[in-house]
């Protein structure tokens, strides 16, 4: 992969790391394409269970290249900007295996919209998040005007987005913003923890409860527990769903096999 983005392979863990340390991982065009590249080269590789995000250097991700948007002279060219790296974001939070985000330092703007497409987030104590755009006369524009207040309380977000100022790691772990605080230092540790834990559990399983819970959000109660009902019956036919069954009887951990 080119440096903007490294794939490392780390036991049935897939880490991609940001890799522009110099531009605090600003993410312009080709980081874009380097993730939507690795998103599908990973979807159907059966040694990955889980993903995490993260990023090198000072900081998991100042936001969108703004040297890169600089240089548009249209707005057709800030859209189609735009739509790439929401397709991108779409891919990940479609993704059929977890994704945990591990940040450090800062995560602003289009950083910060990358890992609200994850389903989780880890992040080090002391270190930033926030939606600045509103400083520079724009608005987040992928995704975080919608994302955010799915994930923390709405009147919270409308602030973030309306003033543009941050809030730090601990105020967006009482939030709810953030799965797990971790140590300086120790956000990527403490992100493969977290995968790990989620790598033991069945493929199909796994895909189908991130469906259920984001579809589900846009449903109303009584369909959404239809849609459970119907994924759980389908659930029940597969050969993971049996081997969980004896793995249980016989206390040992299954060995799931997605099928």
């Amino acid at each position: 992969m080119s440096a903007v983005l490294r794939v490392e392979l780390r036991d049935r863990i897939a880490v991609l790391t940001l890799d522009r340390p110099e531009r605090l991982n600003a993410v312009g065009s080709e980081t874009v394409d380097r993730l939507t590249r690795a998103l599908d080269d990973l979807r159907d590789n059966d040694d990955v269970r889980a993903l995490i995000v993260a990023g090198a250097g000072r900081a998991f991700s100042a936001g969108a290249d703004l040297g890169e948007i600089e240089s548009f002279t249209s707005a057709g060219q800030f859209r189609a900007f735009v739509g790439r790296l929401t397709q991108a974001y779409a891919l990940l939070e479609d993704f059929p295996k977890p994704s945990v985000a591990a940040v450090h330092g800062f995560a602003f703007g289009g950083g910060l919209e990358l890992a609200l497409a994850c389903d989780l987030r880890v992040v080090e104590r002391g270190a930033r998040l926030g939606l600045p755009e509103m400083k520079l006369g724009v608005l987040p524009g992928a995704g975080g005007t919608q994302r955010l207040p799915r994930l923390m309380p709405p009147a919270i977000a409308k602030q973030m987005i309306l003033t543009g100022e941050p809030i730090d790691a601990e105020r967006a772990w009482q939030l709810g913003l953030v799965n797990e605080l971790a140590e300086p230092g120790w956000a990527l540790a403490t992100a493969e923890k977290l995968a790990g834990g989620l790598t033991a559990g069945a493929p199909l399983a796994l895909a189908a409860g991130k469906r259920l819970v984001d579809y589900g959000l846009g449903m109303d109660l009584e369909a959404a527990i239809a849609y459970e009902r119907e994924t759980v019956a389908v659930l029940f036919t597969t050969e993971d769903r049996a081997e969980g069954l004896k793995a249980f009887r016989e206390r040992r951990p299954g060995e799931f096999r997605g099928v």
